[in-house]
């Protein structure tokens, strides 16, 4: 028995998201795999990220994974992190590819334009370092989690979903944007809770508990 299956495609944080789920379910059996046949019979699926998306859809198919995630993403507990958010949706800018066409919505870049501060100070992107995440609403993954606490990020890239109700949590740079989405079944997050120590820890160990209910 498979409790939780870290989808490896070949690319993504696996190390960093496996270590820190043994971290908080030491009892728990936890395979980082790309066995699509794995993927189904676990109990609950993460799906790490980093790298380009047009990277992580291309050995999504060659690995014969976009069956298996799809399958995970619409029957058991699902947590997305970054690129495992972004390719939730129809559309990214970048590479002009599709997603998974899970939710309706776009990837959209940060717009150089914009990227200042209330004072005019250039900012950077990507977007990395920590941020607070603004809780839209209650959920499972956000118990014990103070609203407004600090999760890392590094990316370029945010979501732009259609439906607005979907938008659990938001943070700013420097405009509000979507720092996860939550509905059914899925929880998926722009930031890395492998890297946010406290609060990440928390969430993971929240998921690790959650029967997938919302």
């Amino acid at each position: 028995m498979i409790d939780i299956a870290v989808v490896d495609y070949g690319m993504g944080n696996l190390r960093s998201v496996s270590k820190a789920l043994e971290h908080v379910a030491p009892n728990k059996s936890i395979v980082v795999t790309s066995s699509p046949d794995e993927i189904e019979k676990a109990e609950r699926v993460v799906f790490p990220g980093q790298g380009a998306m047009p990277d992580c859809i291309r050995e999504l198919n060659a690995r014969g994974l976009k069956e298996a995630i799809l399958f995970a993403a619409s029957k058991k507990p699902f947590l997305g992190i970054c690129i495992g958010l972004q390719l939730l949706f129809d559309h990214s800018e970048e590479g002009n590819v599709s997603g998974l066409e899970i939710f309706r919505g776009n990837v959209k870049k940060f717009e150089s334009s914009e990227m200042h501060d209330s004072l005019g100070n250039k900012l950077k992107v990507p977007h990395m370092g920590w941020n607070q995440v603004y809780q839209s609403s209650p959920h499972p993954l956000w118990n014990k989690i103070e609203n407004a606490s600090r999760f890392y990020y590094v990316h370029s890239y945010y979501v732009v979903p259609e439906d607005k109700n979907i938008v659990i949590g938001e943070s700013e740079y420097p405009k509000r944007f979507t720092g996860a989405v939550a509905k059914d079944n899925i929880f998926a997050v722009q930031f890395h809770p492998e890297k946010s120590q406290h609060a990440g820890l928390l969430l993971l160990s929240n998921f690790v508990q959650w029967d997938g209910q919302f």
